[in-house]
C-alpha cells in the first residue's frame, strides 16, 4: 500500500492551462462630424436682425454647401424663408407708410 494515511488526499500538481489569447481592441475611428457652414448659421441669425443680410447669407451658404458638402442646408433654407418674410414685411410697411403720408398730404384742410 502507500505511505499516506487514509484521511490525507494525494497531492497533484494543478493542471496547467494554455494562456488566454489576447485580443486587441477594435480600432474604431470617431465618426467624421460634418462641419456646419458658418454662412448658414449667420443667415438664420441675421434673418431676424437684418432680413436682407439673412437672404444674402442664405444664398451664399447654399452655394458653398453645394460646392463643399458641408452640413447646414436646413439652416440656410430657414434663413432664406425668415429673411424673405422679413423683407416682405418691410416692403408692406414702407408701402403703407407712403400711402398714409400721401393721404395725409392730399387731405389738408384749410380753416
Amino acid at each position: 500500500m502507500s505511505n499516506q494515511s487514509p484521511d490525507q488526499q494525494p497531492q497533484y500538481a494543478p493542471p496547467s492551462y494554455p494562456a488566454a489569447p489576447t485580443y486587441a481592441a477594435p480600432a474604431y475611428a470617431a465618426p467624421a462630424v460634418a462641419r456646419t457652414n458658418v454662412m448658414a448659421i449667420l443667415s438664420l441669425v441675421f434673418a431676424f436682425v437684418f432680413s436682407v443680410l439673412g437672404v444674402v447669407f442664405g444664398h451664399i451658404a447654399l452655394s458653398q454647401i453645394k460646392r463643399t458638402g458641408e452640413s447646414g442646408h436646413g439652416l440656410a433654407i430657414a434663413g432664406l424663408v425668415v429673411g424673405y418674410i422679413g423683407v416682405a414685411i418691410w416692403v408692406i410697411y414702407i408701402i403703407f407708410f407712403i400711402v398714409v403720408i400721401a393721404a395725409a398730404a392730399s387731405s389738408t384742410s384749410s380753416y
